[in-house]
């Protein structure tokens, strides 16, 4: 259900786990800063992509009401990356 912000679930997992690794999922959904420190990451290390994978596959399986609370009822930080909880 989209609410809110309009950030749809499939659309931002999908962007992890084919993108995740240049950080197109978090500037999707509104954490700017953890995607550049992703695109760094891919450009200087390559590891990126793991996490992005990782990341995709945690959002498509997390239930609508989390995601909704996470991404659509507020902005996330910009730090905030899908695998730490949110900040209160």
């Amino acid at each position: 259900m989209d609410v809110g912000r309009g950030k749809n679930k499939v659309v931002a997992g999908i962007l992890g786990i084919v993108l995740g690794g240049l950080g197109i999922h978090h500037f999707y959904l509104g954490s700017n800063m953890a995607g550049v420190i992703c695109l760094v990451g891919f450009c200087c290390f390559g590891l990126s992509g793991i996490v992005g994978l990782v990341e995709g596959i945690m959002l498509l399986v997390m239930p609508d009401a989390e995601f909704d609370a996470r991404y659509n009822l507020r902005t996330p930080e910009p730090m905030e990356f899908v695998f730490m909880p949110p900040k209160k």
